[in-house]
This record gives C-alpha cells, sequence and structure tokens, in this order.
C-alpha cells in the first residue's frame, strides 16, 4: 500500500501544529465555538450528543498491522477502549476530549495516517473493493486508481469548496462490491473492444433526504484520462451546483435536474477544452503507485488437506468456511472476512483487543494487510490455505469467527440517536435485536443472503435505501418509529427500496422483521434469494403479512 514521503510526513506535521495551537486558543476562551467549528471540522473533528467525535481516513479501506495497532492504542488511550468502522471505511471515535485531539493527530502522522477531508464539502476518503487485489474476478487493482485519486484531490485547490461534501468509489470487478451507483462519482473499470482497460463513468448516485442511483455518463473512459475527466466533471458541479440550499446542493440534485444526457454533454465539453492541461497521470507515476500494490505471493497448492480434514470434523468451522472464506487471484490463497457483526455487538465496533488481534494475524498470515469492508467488517485478503485453521482458531477465541457474511445478522447500522446529534432515532439497538433474534446460525444459513441496512435519520449513512430490507428511523412526536423498504441493493442489481407500509413502533421491527422472513421463506422457487423472492412477487404477500393485525 501506499506509504507517506518526506513532503507527506511534513505537511502532516505542520498541519498537526497548526491546529493544537487553535486547540489551546479554543481552551482558553480565545476564540468561540462557532469560530473554531470550521477549524475542528477541517481537522475531522464533530461535536456530537456526548462528546467530540473523531472521524480518522481509511483510504480504500486498505490497513497495515502499524496503522492498526495504533488505532487500538489510540482508541485505548484517549477513548473508551473501542471504535466503530463506518460504511464510508473510516474509523470514529465517540468519547474524544479535545484537549486530546492534537496527540491522536500526531500519533495517527507517525503510522502516515490523517483525519483531514473526512468532513467539509470537499472529496472525500476515496473508497474501492475491499477484495482488492487479491479478488478473483478482478481486470486490475482499483486501488492503484484509487490511490491515484486521493494524491490527485487531497487539497486541490480548485476543488476544496465545493456546493457539497464529495465522494467516490471504484471497482474493478463485474461484482459491485462497492457500492458505486449510490456515490457522487462511481468507477466501474471495464475492457474496451481493443482490450484497453478503461472505466464506465457513473454521475449523480447518493442516498439521504432524496436517493439516486448514478447513471452512466460515459460507457467507457480509457484509464490515462481519469484525472483529466474527473476534473471536468468537479468543474461542471463547481459552476453549477447549488449553494442556495444544503438539501438541493450534492451533485446528484444537479444531474436530475439537468437530466444525464445533458449533464454528460456538459462534462464532454468542459473536458475537451481542458486536454491541453496535462492533469492526467504520467506513466512514471502510474508505475510508482502500482509498485506500492503489488504483494510478493508464493507458489502453492490450490487446495489444502489440512482444511478439507478440519472441515469434516468440525461442522463450525466448515460453516465459516462456506460463508467467510472467498477464492482468491492466486491459488493457495483464500480471502477471509471478519465478521463485526456478533449478536448483540454494536455493528462495525471493534475494542482495541481485537484491533491487536487482528493486526497479529494480519502480520503473520496476510502479507501485513487488512481492509476495512464498507459492510463495518474486516477481511485478512491474502491468507494461505494452510494457514485458515490457525486463523480461524484465533478470531474464534477473540469473538471475531462469527460466520454470517450478507446473512440476516450481518446488518448494517449507523450510531444513531446513540451518538449522533443529526439522528431522529436509535439504529443500533434495532440491529441488536433483528441480530439476536437470528442468532441460530442453522437458521439463518438456512434463510440465505439477505441484507438489512438500518440508518437512524434521512441522512441514510445506513444505507437504508439499498438494503434488501431497509429500515429508517423517524421522529413521531417524540416517539421512534420506523419505516420499512423492501428490494433495495447497492451491487451491479442496484435498486432502491420500495416503501412497505406505514411506519412501525419500535418494538414492532423485529416481529415484522421475522413476519417478512417467513413470507420469503414460503414463497421462495428454486433456491431464490430474499431480493429475487421479493422482485418476482412485489410488496404486497409481505405487507400484508406485517399488517394483519392492523385490518
Amino acid at each position: 500500500m501506499y506509504q507517506y514521503d518526506v513532503i507527506d510526513k511534513e505537511f502532516t506535521q505542520d498541519r498537526v501544529a497548526e491546529f493544537r495551537e487553535q486547540v489551546e486558543r479554543r481552551l482558553a476562551g480565545e476564540i468561540t465555538e462557532d469560530q473554531f467549528k470550521p477549524i475542528r471540522l477541517l481537522n475531522g473533528l464533530y461535536l456530537q450528543l456526548h462528546a467530540y467525535m473523531l472521524r480518522i481516513a481509511i483510504p480504500y479501506g486498505t490497513l497495515t498491522s502499524k496503522k492498526l495497532r495504533k488505532l487500538a492504542w489510540i482508541a485505548s488511550t484517549y477513548d473508551q477502549g473501542y471504535g466503530h468502522f463506518t460504511t464510508r471505511t473510516n474509523l470514529q471515535l465517540h468519547w474524544i476530549k479535545l484537549k486530546d485531539a492534537p496527540e491522536i493527530l500526531a500519533a495517527l502522522g507517525e503510522v502516515g495516517m490523517h483525519s483531514m477531508q473526512t468532513s467539509g464539502n470537499t472529496i472525500r476518503n476515496v473508497t474501492a473493493d475491499p477484495y482488492a487485489g487479491a479478488a478473483a474476478d478482478e481486470l486490475d487493482d482499483p486501488r492503484v486508481w484509487a490511490e491515484a485519486i486521493r494524491q490527485w484531490s487531497t487539497l486541490h485547490p480548485e476543488f476544496s469548496f465545493l456546493p457539497r461534501k464529495f465522494k467516490i468509489a471504484v471497482t474493478a470487478s463485474a461484482k459491485d462490491r462497492a457500492a458505486t451507483r449510490v456515490y457522487d462519482i462511481g468507477l466501474a473499470m471495464r475492457r474496451g473492444r481493443g482490450g484497453e482497460l478503461g472505466f464506465e463513468v457513473m454521475v449523480g448516485g447518493g442516498l439521504g433526504r432524496t436517493p439516486y442511483l448514478g447513471p452512466t455518463i460515459r460507457e467507457f473512459l480509457p484509464t490515462r484520462h481519469l484525472l483529466s475527466y474527473l476534473q471536468a466533471i468537479l468543474r461542471v458541479y463547481n459552476r453549477y451546483g447549488r449553494r442556495d440550499n444544503i438539501w438541493k446542493a450534492r451533485i446528484k440534485v444537479l444531474v436530475a435536474s439537468l437530466g444525464a444526457e445533458e449533464f454528460a454533454r456538459q462534462v464532454e465539453a468542459e473536458w475537451a477544452k481542458s486536454e491541453q492541461e496535462q492533469v492526467d497521470l504520467p506513466d512514471i507515476e502510474l508505475a510508482r503507485i502500482r509498485a506500492d500494490f503489488t504483494p510478493r505471493f508464493e507458489p502453492l497448492k490450490p487446495r489444502s488437506e489440512a482444511v478439507e480434514a478440519l472441515k469434516a470434523s468440525d461442522p463450525a468451522f466448515a460453516r465459516f468456511v462456506r460463508h467467510n472464506v472467498h477464492p482468491h487471484k492466486v491459488p493457495g490463497y483464500a480471502l477471509v472476512d471478519v465478521s463485526l457483526k456478533t449478536p448483540g455487538q454494536t455493528p462495525g465496533d471493534m475494542t482495541s483487543e481485537q484491533m491487536n488481534v487482528a493486526a497479529d494475524l494480519a502480520e503473520t498470515y496476510s502479507l501485513d494487510e487488512i481492509r476495512v469492508n464498507y459492510t463495518q467488517n474486516l477481511i485478512l485478503p491474502h491468507v494461505k490455505l494452510d494457514d485458515l485453521p490457525a486463523v480461524y482458531a484465533a478470531l474464534k477465541a477473540s469473538g471475531l469467527a462469527t460466520p454470517n457474511i450478507d446473512l440476516i445478522s450481518d446488518i448494517i447500522a449507523c450510531p444513531g440517536l446513540d451518538y449522533c446529534a443529526l439522528a431522529n432515532a436509535r439504529a443500533i439497538p434495532v440491529a441488536q435485536h433483528i441480530a439476536e433474534r437470528f442468532a441460530d446460525p442453522e437458521r439463518a444459513e438456512a434463510i440465505g443472503e439477505l441484507k438489512i441496512k438500518i440508518s437512524g435519520c434521512i441522512n441514510a449513512c445506513g444505507h437504508h435505501h439499498v438494503g434488501h430490507i431497509g429500515i429508517l428511523g423517524v421522529d413521531k412526536k417524540g416517539e421512534e418509529f420506523y419505516q420499512v423498504t423492501l428490494g433495495g441493493s447497492g451491487e451491479e442489481d442496484a435498486a432502491l427500496g420500495s416503501m412497505l407500509g406505514p411506519a412501525l413502533p419500535a418494538d414492532k421491527v423485529t416481529d415484522a422483521v421475522e413476519q417478512m422472513v417467513e413470507v420469503y421463506l414460503r414463497e421462495r422457487r428454486d433456491g431464490e434469494r430474499f431480493l429475487d423472492t421479493f422482485r418476482r412477487t412485489g410488496v404486497a404477500p409481505f405487507k400484508e403479512a406485517v399488517y394483519a393485525d392492523a385490518h
């Protein structure tokens, strides 16, 4: 992965020193909270319900053991011994004291991390397929391109004050594991007719108050033109994006109002004007970046006798392999999903002790890499098949071996009203109650793939719009209710969910999920997934089951 150079390090140190002075002024009362707010937000520091929250950038979700150990140390030293991994692959610390914030930023800088551009109307943390560099179906390592975008966009003078925050996701597989259609810009690598690599460019996706799936504005953009084309998109947005209304300032509103065809025409015209600016990545720079993403794999046997023997003798291990272990592009290796969704756990939370265990496993068994998935789980991307039993044993001992990836208890949930000042309702308890109801691994496996996503407010940090079952917390005269949608997807078959019916009180949500599951099990054909059955039957049988008592 990319390593800080001398310029990066010096700049980060200078930035921390400047922020330290501003924090001292705030604590001394020399500046007000209103004056301090834009300064702290530029450094990823939010003021939430109970304390300051620090959002730490994890570009394209990639960590080394050293970085993860530093995060564990910060969480245990300056927080309450845990951190929260988000749908943006960032780590949030929810109990920060203002006086400690500069020390935390300095500690992050020691390992090549920061919290810049995790807030504000700028280009945020660039995300990518969490299986990047290991997926058997990828055309290229998308992190190479995500890193090029990160370097190009960090503190970009032209795009530091956009109409609204801006998010970019990159994938290089037909299977969309990066949710590219719900981003401001989604980039999906494709191969052209002559074999050249390029990107399908999608613009104007986003969830929140007005959800949109990003339409394709260019079917194929050669990779060599990536940065100049991004520049053209952002210039059109910077020029015409609304600044008078925060709810209509995202690029999705501009694309929807102009229409995808007209927006694409304007981008192409802007791009044609900028062809002489030489903003695209030189081949020598691309080679330098690519060299940072080229691990050395050993030649191994494609099958492990130790794994097969343990699968035969240990049903729990066999279930873990079925759901948490995936094919690697190099024979003899595997991708291992680390679930942060043990029933009863807060989705995405990880203790400092667990972070250290994961860091040790990454260093010993995964070429010193670990990934953060937008589904709020972690991944050991390069595990030798022969090492799977040892990895499983260590994960199991630390409460990290729940075999539920993509099953009903693998729930995405934002922090909700337990932490967030923007939330209308709690998300964490709802997720916990549902996961506990379906904690039986055999039952969950019989149900199969079912993705539940929960948000505590309309901002949709829990991606509820694209859940197979989406749950949105709303406030009704001081009481927490939950709207349910069905049939959403954030993958290559992207869709926004359909409304089930009137919002449900909190104590009815888990029962409603169980009723919908029973409808699915009754109606499914030939091993259909929940999503397939819903798309065939429509909402009617699910609605009838949930609201039967209301008639």
